[in-house]
This record gives structure tokens, C-alpha cells and sequence, in this order.
């Protein structure tokens, strides 16, 4: 079930995504672009936009530009991070990455674009919010994705290789490389819910610690999981002396620390009563999942 889901949620976006750049100028570096962004990928971020957008009964429609401008924050995140210079990744969502397709310099370009691509969707004049909404949700945006956020993130992970970090360095790590993106979609929705500041703050901390469990989640994966159902390589953390929680304390404790970090986020949302039930299944789904 949550599958199809995750499947029909992702279609509505390529869709959208797909009929956005339809009406721009064409480019180079359109190709790759949509090589990046659309093909393949669970777009959970954008499950878990709509997910939430259900407690507070916002339709998918008006969150849309939302989702849109998130997948592509990430995708391009995804392309730099799969280039030689960073953690140089052939394989990425089952084919060839980017950079491999299409060379470096295109891979780079084709980045940089969907970074700017998703302040747009944002900005756009069709996505009809006001516009101290639409300043307030660029603002997180721009905050969770780069120095402070996802950028930063991933030049202490490259940094942190063949280091001794501990525990919280580690932690911090990793809510900067994956927590953030996913503290700015609930900060988002909670800006389109019109909530105040002590509740916008609860809503992007909690967004955080699912998005720590998502990164936990991958961290097993890359032991346990498999290249095909990943459409990536796997083993590779050991290889390039990440830091990792398992690298630290093992497997099995890092496993009890996702569990009790999962349990925390579940006993969050259970105040939500039914409305909740959809993201409480998606978190379900992350820790549990296998690709």
C-alpha cells in the first residue's frame, strides 16, 4: 500500500515538474536536468509534504510547488554529491549518474540549475500564496540547503572521512546532510497551515529527526541492502571511512538507537489521532524499508 502510494505521489510531481520545464526556454541543460530530477527515485520528501498536509487538511494541490521545489533540491544535492571531486559515484537510482551521461561540467550546470529551478517554483507568480508566506518558506528553503543545511552537511562528510568523530559529531553531520531538507518540509506546510512560531519550530524539529532516521535507515542499507532494489552501489561506506553511527557503536546499537528515535516521532504524531495515520505509515515504512 504505502508502496502505490509513494509510486501515485511521485507521478504527480514528475508531472508537474515535467509541465514546468515544458514552458521554459529550452537549454542544454534541460536533458540533464530531468535525467537528475525525474526518473527513478521514491520522492518520499514529497510523500511526507502531502502526508502532513493531510493533518491540517491542505490539499496536495496547493502543496504541489512545494514537493516540486524540494525533489529538486535534492536531486541536485544528488548530482554533486555523485561527482568524482565529492563522493564519486558511478550508479545512481539504477543508471549511470549524471555526470557519467552527460561529463562533469554538464553534471555541475545541470545542478546548479535545479538549485536555482526550486526557488522559482516557489516564486512563481501561479503559486498563489501571499507573499510574506512565499519570503518565509524561500528563507527556510535557502537555510536547509546550503552552508547552514544540506551543503554543509556534505563537506563534513567528506571532511569526517578516516576521522574519529564522535557521537554527536556524527549526529550533527547527518542532520545537516539529510535532516534539514526534511526539517524544511515540515517547516513549509507548517507555514501553509498558518501555524505560530513555537509550532513551526516543534513541526521542523520533528522533520529533522525523520530525516536523521532516513539517513540511519540508508547507513543499514549500504551494509544490508541490495544493488538492484537500491539502483546504487552498497558497501561503499567502509571503503571510503565514513562516519557512520554503525562505524561507532556497531550495528546492532545504531539499529536500538533508530528504533527508540522512530518510537519518539511516531509518539509525536499519535496526538494527531486518524488524520495522522498516512505519515505515521510512511514512517513505518522508512526504517523498515529495503530500497
Amino acid at each position: 500500500m504505502i508502496k502505490i502510494k509513494l509510486v501515485n505521489n511521485a507521478k504527480k510531481v514528475d508531472k508537474f515538474l515535467i509541465n514546468y520545464l515544458k514552458k521554459q526556454e529550452y537549454s542544454l541543460l534541460v536533458n540533464p536536468m530531468k535525467y537528475g530530477l525525474i526518473s527513478g527515485g521514491k520522492k518520499i520528501r514529497s510523500t511526507i509534504i502531502f502526508d502532513l498536509g493531510k493533518i491540517f487538511k491542505l490539499s496536495q494541490k496547493k502543496l504541489i510547488n512545494i514537493c516540486a521545489a524540494v525533489e529538486c533540491i535534492h536531486s541536485y544535492s544528488l548530482i554533486h554529491d555523485d561527482l568524482p571531486c565529492m563522493d564519486n559515484d558511478i550508479i545512481r537510482r539504477g543508471k549511470p549518474s549524471t555526470h557519467i551521461k552527460f561529463g562533469e561540467a554538464s553534471a555541475v550546470l545541470a545542478g546548479n540549475s535545479l538549485l536555482t529551478l526550486a526557488f522559482e517554483i516557489i516564486a512563481d507568480k501561479n503559486f498563489s500564496i501571499n507573499l510574506s508566506m512565499k519570503n518565509e518558506i524561500i528563507k527556510s528553503l535557502a537555510f536547509c540547503s546550503g552552508h547552514t543545511g544540506i551543503a554543509g552537511g556534505q563537506e563534513l562528510d567528506l571532511k569526517f572521512e578516516n576521522r574519529n568523530k564522535n557521537q554527536k559529531q556524527i549526529e550533527l553531520m547527518q542532520r545537516k546532510k539529510t535532516g534539514k531538507l526534511f526539517n524544511f518540509c515540515f517547516y513549509a506546510v507548517a507555514v501553509m497551515a498558518k501555524k505560530n512560531i513555537k509550532e513551526k519550530k516543534a513541526l521542523s524539529s520533528l522533520g529533522e529527526d525523520i530525516g536523521l532516521l532516513f539517513q540511519l535507515t540508508d547507513d543499514f542499507l549500504d551494509i544490508r541492502g541490495s544493488k538492484k532494489l537500491l539502483g546504487k552501489s552498497i558497501k561503499k561506506d567502509n571503503k571510503k571511512g565514513k562516519s557512520t553511527l554503525i562505524n561507532l557503536i556497531g550495528y546492532e546499537k545504531t539499529y536500538k538507537y533508530a528504533e527508540n528515535l522512530k518510537k519518539y516521532i511516531l509518539l509525536k504524531l499519535k496526538k494527531h489521532g486518524k488524520n495522522a495515520e498516512d505519515l505515521i505509515n510512511t514512517i513505518e515504512f522508512i526504517l523498515g524499508r529495503n530500497f
